[in-house]
């Protein structure tokens, strides 16, 4: 998205806010004075998972042998009938576009504090399908990225990765479709972009790590020297092999 689009979003946000009262998109309590979008309550009792201050974790680990990855993490546990999980939807679905970035803008200070994140060279957001993109308006995972990349302080890649199929929704999908469903669906558009850099590939939630994993082997195909790390912002605890 360009600068231009952000810019008359932000604005667009500023006078509805203006009109009426901003409320926490998680618990719908009125914002208050020195808040910022997640009210402070909220703030406090989010479900983290701590995962991007270890190296070794449940994410790390789900795509053992499946496709190399330096670095692995997700920020949020993804709790069914909670507010987060309705914040999520509603930014990935209905267009609430602020709060992806602010949970980006907040992923990524603690991406940059556990230092286990210092080499990264480019951030990449998970790419739509072009159609996709069109028809819902915006890519959830670019908004995600952004907030990163401003924590962080690393320059964003949307354009070298792109989804060459446009795949029907992984939700309610078994495995195995899932794996079937996103085959093939991603290229890279521009390799010479990517070549020797370490990359942070960005997704909203991870469920089985097929759509993460099948866009990571495109890119090693593609550009071999490159690494690649994942940060999903949230992940159910089954998908971990953690109890709920």
């Amino acid at each position: 998205m360009s600068t231009l689009s952000n810019l008359l979003r932000e604005a667009w946000d500023d006078i509805l806010s203006l009109l009426a009262p901003m409320h926490c998109p998680v618990c719908g309590a009125k914002i208050e004075e020195g808040e910022y979008v997640i009210c402070t309550l909220c703030r406090a009792t989010a479900p983290l998972t701590d995962f991007c201050r270890e190296a070794d974790n449940p994410v790390v680990r789900k795509f053992w042998g499946i496709v190399p990855v330096e670095r692995a993490s997700c920020f949020l546990f993804y709790i069914h009938g909670s507010g987060w999980r309705q914040m999520i939807h509603n930014f990935k679905y209905r267009g609430f576009w602020r709060p992806a970035y602010v949970m980006g803008q907040w992923y990524g200070e603690e991406l940059r504090s556990s230092g286990l994140y210092d080499d990264i060279d480019v951030i990449v957001p998970l790419p739509l399908h072009p159609f996709k993109q069109m028809k819902r308006g915006y890519n959830q995972s670019d908004f995600l990225a952004e907030g990163i990349a401003h924590s962080m302080g690393i320059r964003m890649d949307r354009h070298s990765v792109r989804r060459s199929r446009n795949t029907r929704s992984q939700a309610h999908r078994q495995r195995h479709e899932r794996e079937k469903n996103v085959a093939n669906a991603f290229r890279v558009a521009r390799p010479e972009r990517l070549e020797g850099l370490h990359i942070l590939l960005v997704d909203d939630v991870l469920t089985t790590g097929s759509t993460l994993s099948s866009c990571a082997t495109a890119i090693l195909a593609a550009v071999p020297s490159c690494r690649i790390s994942i940060a999903a912002l949230a992940a159910p605890r089954h998908e971990l092999g953690l109890k709920e």
